[in-house]
């Protein structure tokens, strides 16, 4: 079972907690993690995209000139693709990108997002995350003693909006609860803290 150091919010170490191997352990399917985050990706997709065709652009109503005898190419409207101004042939019109994936593919994705934090060492538990005033400055210290100078991912066991707000100034830093993981986050993160207690029901709900 993967053994982790549990640190405190000023980066000293306060013990250490047993992973369970069945979340934190697997070997990580990558063809999955690729799978999930596409998928994800796609569902983001707002598909508002819309080009006007050749029926829905303004004028060309009147053929320009007569069919036969001027010497040109025969045309029937000024808003044919092939002008300037005209419609657009193939053009994209709004649709719904998103797709579901199966249940045990999104698990077994999760699972081995989990496991590739852990097995890179970039998994870091805190005891407690919390904050008592809406301070951009403790999350930042908390960060920089943490070594997570870069992207991170906090996750918490419970909704605490002075701690969200706090670290929402912050650049490359977002936070989530325990229902809100998803692969696309944490493996766009340099470092995965985790509240000890979110660990707990992480176990809990993927057990």
């Amino acid at each position: 079972m993967p053994q982790v150091t549990v640190f405190d919010m000023t980066g000293k170490s306060v013990g250490e907690m047993t992973l369970s191997d069945a979340i934190f352990g697997i070997e990580p399917n990558k063809s999955v993690m690729h799978a999930a985050v596409v998928n994800y990706l796609a569902n983001q997709r707002q598909g508002t995209q819309s080009t006007l065709t050749r029926s829905e652009v303004a004028g060309g109503g009147r053929k320009p000139w007569k069919q036969k005898g001027t010497g040109r190419a025969r045309q029937g409207s000024i808003r044919a693709p092939q002008w300037i101004h005209g419609g657009i042939a193939l053009g994209p019109k709004p649709r719904d990108y998103s797709y579901a994936l199966n249940k045990k593919v999104k698990r077994l994705a999760l699972k081995s997002a989990f496991s590739s934090k852990v097995l890179e060492n970039n998994m870091i538990v805190v005891d407690n995350i919390t904050v008592e005033e809406f301070k951009t400055k403790t999350v930042a210290e908390m960060l920089s003693k943490l070594g997570a100078t870069r992207k991170a991912l906090i996750v918490m066991p419970e909704l605490n909006n002075k701690f969200v707000k706090s670290a929402a100034n912050i650049p490359g830093v977002k936070t989530a609860l325990v229902n809100t993981l998803n692969v696309y986050d944490i493996l766009n993160c340099d470092k995965f803290i985790v509240a000890k207690a979110a660990v707990e029901k992480i176990e809990e709900v993927y057990a």
